[in-house]
């Protein structure tokens, strides 16, 4: 049957917008609270409580044997956590990773990858249980000190948070994106957490500096170092973002003959170690990395690769400096505590603010530990004193239970017994009456009023919650500080390395080379400084461009139509076999995109740079030095402008010319200095564009290249006038091609 269409009065007309952005936030808030960012209480998502809940009602704590993790992935996305279950073995491997996490939450037995990046085994094969440092995350889960909420099909519970009797957050740390935001913090030493939370207790206004005193910085699973200013790392955490340098650790080896070699042993955190091999492989395969014999990898559990250096001469600080700029041998971890606040508002927190919510939460923790356990003791008591009152009237209360029809109710209305008594009488085996010792039950009495008093004190003095919090802390330090493998500090401080590292170039052996480039852009490099080269041979169609005199130690600029600069340095330049390798694969250079000039690179000289539409501008040449492959746009050209002039800045005036064969003469210092851009207008040109431009010194007159010849032009009054006119018929003699010659 049809359905009938809705009246317009049951239509609700609502902007796209206003019904877009209320859904995209709906689901914005349900990846940020639900999925990517951590609770700064006990620093587990979802996803990571799901699972370790699980795994305690399945009773895999340490004591325990191993079960499938195939079995616990079916109770956590059967019971809880409605997602794929690759999702949540995924977690599980990780959290078993003693590489990936500081303090491991669950022990795996078989294949859970490795630090090379190895996948783990599927999870039929594998088997898990829970960790101490997970039970300790979980203790007093049942004493109602924490929330429960129904699970999503609503047939189980599962707890809102975890007790956190370990600080998880700052000593496992925690990784996410979520929509808008991201989350970022590394792990920390569990010793130096205790010391500061310990000190935030008594000092709850501390400040950071003083905190940092305590936690020092990140202690990566994986050791290496944090290369870092203190003042920067202290900056870090006082604003909960930060950007910190980490390395490799490494030693030196001495071998035979005043040879060495330099022995990796760390690696900084999350970086695949075979990842890391192949890529200073491809390195130095590509002769990227000039100070590199060789390397190779010579770990097993432990990590061991073995770099040799090119010779024996090259200082190993030198060449770790080298492979640091390269490699991942150096990363930088961004610090983000952006975290889900115990009110669940997402919020990024100082140290501070982290270690107080924390201990917060902790507070509550034991607030509602020890109401539960006066309940237990209450009723407790209560039943103690029911049966101190059978004890006193044994065999009247014997009586009664064989006579009686109803012995409950004559029982507590002759003895003044509650229900609870009445029942826990009743519900005695004959067997506990010999046991029944008044002796006993008055012992257990006294223990239990005198732990009642305890807690109720403890209840009414806030110290003396603090004091107990306090001792729980220490005794989580000591229970630690026992396993020194585990509690020991991994990663390092170490300064952050200097401005002024001497240059890797300055070990590139030095020799002279005459760089050739072809007209179609294939460059090489001949040994010796050459004149002539009479063996030059090119592809068809191909013929010689430029020819420089450099050394290997130098660097080549190379200027391109789009007004971009590129930097090759010339011990990469392929040797003269064969036609040489085009440029376009060693720079990010357009097919479309034309080389201007090409020139050895001097800090100290200036250039004048122009474009076809007349503009120019001079700059230094400093300013072209490129970093990249993608290299350095210099001049902003429009649509359709091409960059045609590089040249030497040397002299007092410009001589510029154009395509309709008009010439001008005008100062040098009419051409302003600049960094980048466009320029100013240099000659006005009416359905023509700028041919050449060159730079001179007035009194030795203009020269250009006539064929074989060249050619001087003492008079230049003709020409002169100001920037941006039109100028006039160069002299007789000029070339047809309006340049002025190489």
């Amino acid at each position: 049957m049809a359905a009938k269409p809705h009246s317009p009065e049951q239509i609700d007309r609502v902007e796209f917008k206003d019904a877009l952005g209320e859904r995209y936030l709906a689901y914005a808030l349900s990846t940020i609270t639900a999925r990517s960012l951590p609770d700064v209480r006990d620093g587990l998502k979802p996803v990571h409580r799901r699972l370790l809940y699980a795994m305690l009602q399945l009773k895999l704590d340490p004591s325990a044997g191993f079960k499938k993790c195939a079995r616990v992935v079916g109770d956590v996305i059967g019971k809880y956590h409605p997602h794929g279950d690759t999702a949540v073995y995924d977690t599980m491997v990780r959290l078993a990773q003693s590489f990936a996490v500081r303090y491991p939450l669950v022990e795996g037995q078989g294949n859970f990858g490795s630090i090379d990046g190895d996948n783990p085994a599927a999870m039929r094969y594998t088997e898990a249980r829970l960790t101490d440092v997970a039970v300790a995350l979980m203790e007093d889960i049942t004493s109602d000190t924490v929330d429960f909420r129904p699970t999503y099909d609503g047939t189980e519970q599962e707890p809102t948070v975890m007790p956190a009797g370990f600080p998880n957050l700052l000593a496992n740390g925690a990784e996410g994106i979520a929509v808008g935001m991201a989350t970022s913090i590394p792990p920390h030493n569990i010793l130096e957490i205790c010391d500061a939370l310990i000190y935030l207790i008594k000092s709850p206004d501390a400040r950071i500096e003083t905190l940092m005193n305590h936690v020092q910085g990140p202690d990566f699973p994986t050791g290496g170092f944090i290369a870092e200013a203190r003042e920067t790392i202290t900056e870090a955490y006082a604003t909960g973002r930060g950007s910190l340098r980490v390395r490799a650790r490494w030693v030196k080896e001495n071998l035979s003959h005043g040879l060495y070699q330099i022995v990796i042993t760390e690696i900084p955190y999350q970086v695949p170690k075979s990842k890391l091999i192949e890529r200073i492989a491809d390195l130095f395969r590509d002769k990227k990395l000039p100070l590199l014999g060789n390397i190779q990898d010579e770990s097993t559990d432990t990590v061991r690769i073995v770099l040799e250096p090119k010779s024996r001469s090259v200082d190993p600080e030198i060449l770790m400096e080298s492979l640091y700029k390269v490699t991942d041998l150096e990363t930088r971890y961004a610090l983000n505590l952006n975290v889900i606040g115990g009110d669940g508002i997402p919020r990024v927190m100082n140290l501070r603010e982290l270690l107080k919510a924390y201990l917060d939460h902790r507070h509550e923790v034991l607030t509602r530990k020890s109401a539960f356990r006066l309940a237990e003791i209450a009723r407790r008591l209560e039943i103690l004193e029911g049966l101190l009152i059978c004890y006193l009237n044994l065999d009247k209360i014997i009586k009664i239970i064989r006579e009686e029809d109803e012995p409950k109710t004559v029982m507590m209305k002759k003895f003044s017994l509650t229900d609870l008594q009445a029942e826990s009488i009743l519900n005695m085996r004959l067997r506990q009456l010999r046991k029944l010792e008044e002796i006993e039950i008055k012992r257990e009495h006294k223990l239990l009023k005198d732990e009642q008093r305890a807690l109720k004190a403890l209840l009414k003095n806030e110290d003396l919650r603090w004091q107990a919090i306090g001792e729980e802390i220490k005794a989580l330090k000591k229970r630690m500080s026992a396993l020194k493998s585990l509690s020991a500090r991994r990663t390092e401080f170490t300064a952050a390395p200097s401005a002024s590292v001497i240059s890797v170039e300055a070990f590139i052996e030095k020799e002279p080379i005459t760089v050739v480039c072809s007209q179609l852009g294939w460059i090489r490099a001949f040994k010796g400084h050459h004149d002539e080269l009479p063996e030059l041979k090119f592809k068809e169609g191909d013929a010689a461009r430029f020819q420089l005199k450099a050394k290997t130690t130098d660097k080549l600029l190379v200027f391109a139509s789009d007004g971009k600069c590129f930097t090759l340095g010339c011990e990469k330049l392929p040797s003269a076999k064969g036609h040489g390798e085009p440029v376009r694969l060693m720079i990010d250079l357009d097919n479309q995109t034309e080389i201007v000039a090409m020139f050895v690179y001097a800090s100290e000289r200036r250039l004048l740079v122009a474009s076809d539409n007349g503009k120019g501008f001079v700059v230094e040449e400093k300013e072209l030095f490129a970093q990249t492959r993608g290299g350095k746009q210099l001049m902003s050209l429009p649509e359709g402008v091409k960059a045609v002039v590089c040249t030497e800045a040397v002299g007092d005036h410009v001589a510029v010319v154009g395509t309709n064969r008009k010439m001008l003469v005008f100062p040098l210092d009419q051409v302003p200095l600049m960094k980048r851009g466009q320029g100013v207008a240099l000659q006005k040109y009416k359905g023509a564009a700028l041919s050449d431009a060159k730079v001179f010194t007035l009194k030795q007159g203009l020269s250009w290249q006539s064929g074989d010849r060249t050619r001087t032009e003492s008079d230049i009054k003709p020409w002169l006038g100001q920037r941006a006119s039109q100028g006039k018929l160069p002299p007789l003699g000029f070339p047809r091609s309006n340049r002025f010659g190489e």
